[in-house]
């Protein structure tokens, strides 16, 4: 008996070989709660599960082609954004966005690696926040990107997490989702700051190494809920219960920070 596909989301995002991350985890991710998955690749990376070692931006021109082949011909119920890597790619897209009907759009702003890196240069920072922000439905930074996107200190509390999801929804976004995943704690809480209020989700951390494209899976799994009718509260709620599924039951694949079981369902 075959599963019926509800929802279509177009994905922009990078390339990750070992498959953990970036498009290739979106699109597992889309799949595996059952909708339908659109890709624009916006940068070929090289990586694994030890570290980046490269990244290649795709020329503007062609991520904004690929997307608007798509949006004019299967348009999509939401966007998804991930790793854009340029300030030309943003300017691009956020210009070709306004082009058609409003579609609800999920950034996850990866703007920073693990170890500190950048990876979207100031002014791409800048443009996004000027252009993307204002037509976007939820952002998702954890606390490294929320602290770079404000330009302010680190944050350690979950208190400071509602006062950085407070100013970055400020700038534009409808929602803003501060994710504590990186917080030293036996129990680790996002902070979902939207029009109904301030909401934390609290769950126990998972002692693993294997976590290898959490936000993207996480970014992806709530753009389908989504496009599958569901309000962002829900869509985060149950997003949340898949990368927690997932990361339970990661593969142990590689000799890093290894990927998540993409394949887990919901009940």
């Amino acid at each position: 008996m075959h599963k019926s596909i509800h929802g279509k989301i177009l994905t922009i995002a990078g390339s990750d070989p070992s498959g953990g991350a970036g498009i290739q985890a979106d699109i597992k991710t889309i799949a595996a709660l059952g909708g339908y998955a659109m890709a624009a690749i916006t940068c070929l990376t090289v990586q694994n599960s030890l570290k980046v070692y490269d990244s290649h931006p795709v020329a503007a021109e062609i991520v904004s082609a690929q997307v608007r082949a798509v949006m004019e011909d299967m348009p999509p119920d939401v966007i998804k954004l991930g790793m854009l890597g340029t300030a030309e790619i943003v300017e691009s897209l956020a210009a070709l966005l306004r082009q058609f009907p409003p579609v609800p759009l999920v950034v996850d702003p990866v703007i920073l690696s693990t170890s500190g890196h950048e990876l979207l240069s100031p002014r791409g920072i800048d443009i996004m926040k000027q252009d993307v922000f204002p037509l976007t439905t939820l952002l998702t930074p954890n606390l490294g990107e929320a602290a770079k996107l404000l330009d302010g200190p680190e944050i350690t509390t979950v208190a400071e997490m509602k006062q950085a999801g407070e100013r970055l929804r400020a700038l534009g976004p409808e929602s803003v989702l501060i994710k504590g995943g990186h917080l030293s704690a036996d129990i680790l809480t996002d902070v979902l700051v939207c029009s109904e209020g301030v909401f934390e989700y609290s769950s126990p951390a998972i002692e693993t190494r294997h976590t290898h494209g959490t936000g993207c899976t996480l970014a992806s799994a709530i753009a389908t809920g989504l496009a599958q009718g569901k309000g962002v509260l829900t869509g985060v709620e149950q997003a949340r219960e898949y990368v927690q599924k997932a990361i339970s039951a990661a593969p142990g694949f590689g000799a890093g920070n290894g990927p998540l079981n993409h394949s887990v369902f919901l009940d």
